[in-house]
């Protein structure tokens, strides 16, 4: 499939005819002399509900009580910073290679945009939170309540993923609920878009980025960047971008954050970082400033360093990268040392830093509250649409106010009401709202 970057930069985006009742597509935009259409992109995300409630949810350590650790919203700006900088070398590339009139700038803002929404849609708790949503449809004992929906729909359900609910927010709920929510480009979207397919796939059931209910969304915006073609749906090339700046990031910081909260020593990840070949590392090792610091200081040159050997992989893969769909852009990479540093810092954070026995006693208590909410408001929901929901069950759904799924959506979208919710919800919010209806 050849690249059409006139295509994969399309300015397109939503626009909510209120006469026709339906989404239309708005191509001809008028931006003004300061903002164009993909600033405008950026500044959606900045000044959306969404975003600043990330603040207060988990990057990897539940309700952390030190402040140098990173919550989803630092994590999310520290990813969009390097994300800039690859979009702005992107940028350049293609304003040299494929066409002189390709905004640098523009292509940084759609990478940089798409890095600030791509984890918009976690839930509180990180990724344990993730867990605890699909585990609580899957079990056995909670399947009448999903027995009467389709197929598909119960595996949005089942195999809940953040990446979904993230582009379920930016095209569906935030500011503008069910009218295109965001209303962003095309080019944004698209780049934001890690696994194009929906729940449930054949080929890996539990990744994927987009729900049933957004999937008509979905093939439109692909549709119009070209990216699919006889039924055959690509990644757009600067989402591989979006995803090593990911990458780049939780790897080494999460190394940083376990120092920091001292579940780790710095001197059992000094393997990880010598593998980086980073001229100052003896320098850095000698010096009396202190191991947290020395880790700011590896991050900061390992991050630099990941970020330029990005870029190369990036030029020498252009046009390979729409031809591999499940490749993870770190298999690309040619400098052994580097590809094999990222993967060891992933490693790590997997087998040392996720299974602290702190940290998973702290996840505990956070599935037991996210499943306290589902039984709480999914099986009044399911109750209320058969007629015979409790009173109790009718207050814990008033509480919910304007979030109280609409009575006369279907079943499925009712559900989605409650997942959108809850997974909305912040850490703290969360305890709050287990401990109110728990009185009530």
């Amino acid at each position: 499939m050849k690249q059409d970057w006139s295509k994969l930069l399309s300015q397109e985006r939503f626009k909510f005819d209120y006469s026709k009742n339906k989404l239309t597509i708005e191509a001809n935009h008028k931006a003004n002399n300061f903002r164009t259409i993909f600033n405008q992109d950026y500044d959606r995300i900045i000044f959306s509900n969404s975003f600043r409630r990330l603040s207060r949810k988990t990057q990897v350590h539940p309700l952390s009580e030190n402040d140098h650790i990173h919550n989803r919203l630092t994590h999310s700006l520290e990813v969009a910073s390097v994300g800039r900088s690859l979009g702005l070398s992107a940028g350049y590339l293609l304003s040299e290679k494929i066409d002189k009139n390709i905004s640098p700038y523009d292509v940084s803002y759609i990478v940089q945009t798409a890095c600030l929404a791509h984890d918009i849609g976690n839930p509180p708790f990180g990724h344990s939170g993730e867990d605890s949503i699909k585990n609580w449809f899957a079990k056995k004992e909670n399947e009448k309540y999903i027995q009467s929906l389709k197929e598909s729909e119960k595996n949005d359900f089942k195999y809940f993923d953040g990446n979904a609910q993230s582009f379920r927010i930016v095209c569906k709920i935030e500011n503008h609920l069910n009218k295109g929510g965001l209303c962003l480009s095309f080019a944004a979207l698209g780049a934001l878009i890690k696994y194009p397919r929906s729940s449930g796939n054949s080929q890996n059931p539990n990744k994927f980025s987009f729900f049933q209910s957004e999937k008509e969304i979905f093939e439109t915006v692909f549709d119009r960047l070209g990216l699919n073609k006889q039924g055959e749906i690509k990644r757009h090339p600067l989402s591989y971008l979006m995803e090593v700046a990911d990458d780049i990031c939780y790897s080494l910081l999460d190394i940083k954050d376990a120092i920091e909260l001292d579940l780790i020593k710095l001197k059992d990840v000094l393997a990880i970082f010598k593998l980086f070949e980073l001229e100052q590392y003896d320098r850095i090792v000698s010096s009396s400033i202190s191991d947290i610091k020395k880790a700011s200081t590896f991050s900061g040159l390992c991050i630099d360093k990941l970020a330029k050997h990005s870029m190369t992989i990036f030029e020498n893969n252009l046009e390979k990268l729409s031809q591999n769909n499940e490749k993870h852009f770190i298999e690309l990479f040619t400098d052994i040392k580097l590809k094999d540093g990222i993967k060891q810092a992933k490693n790590f954070g997997h087998d040392k830093i996720f299974k602290t026995p702190n940290k998973t006693i702290l996840e505990i208590d956070a599935d037991k509250h996210i499943s306290f909410l589902l039984d709480t408001y999914i099986k009044a929901i399911y109750h209320e649409d058969n007629g015979n929901i409790t009173k109790k069950e009718s207050e814990a759904l008033e509480q919910m106010k304007e979030d109280r799924p609409n009575k006369n959506d279907s079943l499925y979208h009712k559900y989605q009401s409650i997942v959108d919710y809850i997974s909305g919800m912040t850490d703290n919010y969360v305890l709050l709202c287990v401990d109110k209806l728990k009185k009530s």
